[in-house]
């Protein structure tokens, strides 16, 4: 069984902190990830940005996952950065869908100011998550650049939704204090990495682990 640590070697609690969080299977983790969570801290002022390894995306098959260890060795090979923190708490906290994800760590977390970061991709599909508005009026969303996304993104059900909350990008540094709903569309010099085209040329990158772990469990059990 996977045990997560998170709340005893994480990240600190200081209360005024001003952390990003960036969600998502990490399947795997890339350059990409770390360009977007660099600019974060840049242009939004962060103090940290918190990598958060969902066990299983809803929207997601299973078959096509690694394992959770796998992802977060990973991802913490890729970050190698001083603010940026590889995490499972999302497995401790039990939550499956970030809306209530959102809600568990402003609980778990009092005080900190937290900016959920993501790429125009997600912001064209939030609108197929579980209380998606209820995200927007829990949290600031920073969305970043994504390739061959942006326009339809900003054109999409959820910019046309909020569009009224939508913060020019010279206010980016004062996004973590906004009273919500806010968030703010970031035109960064793109990243062109993908999980997708990883995983289409290492094809083993999920079977691999998984087959790891299937080893490992059945050698545990002999």
């Amino acid at each position: 069984m996977h045990r997560s640590s998170q709340l005893d070697s994480g990240p600190g609690r200081r209360p005024g902190k001003r952390v990003g969080i960036l969600g998502g299977s990490f399947n795997p983790a890339h350059a990409g990830h770390r360009h977007i969570s660099v600019v974060a801290l840049r242009r939004l002022k962060l103090d940290e940005v918190w990598w958060m390894i969902s066990p299983q995306n809803p929207l997601k098959a299973a078959a096509d996952m690694a394992p959770l260890r796998k992802r977060l060795e990973r991802a913490r090979a890729v970050a190698n950065h001083l603010k940026i923190h590889v995490t499972d708490i999302e497995w401790y906290l039990g939550t499956h869908y970030t809306a209530d994800t959102v809600n568990a760590l402003k609980l778990q977390f009092p005080g900190m100011r937290f900016v959920w970061l993501m790429g125009a991709d997600n912001l064209c599909q939030i609108p197929r998550w579980r209380h998606w508005r209820r995200i927007f009026e829990s949290v600031p969303i920073a969305v970043f650049t994504r390739p061959s996304y942006s326009v339809r993104a900003l054109s999409g059900r959820a910019a046309r939704r909020f569009a009224a909350y939508r913060l020019p990008e010279s206010r980016a540094s004062a996004l973590s204090e906004a009273p919500v709903p806010a968030w703010i569309f970031l035109h960064t010099r793109p990243h062109s990495e993908s999980a997708t085209r990883i995983r289409a040329e290492c094809g083993e990158w999920a079977s691999a682990g998984t087959k790891a772990e299937t080893k490992k469990e059945t050698n545990a059990q002999a």
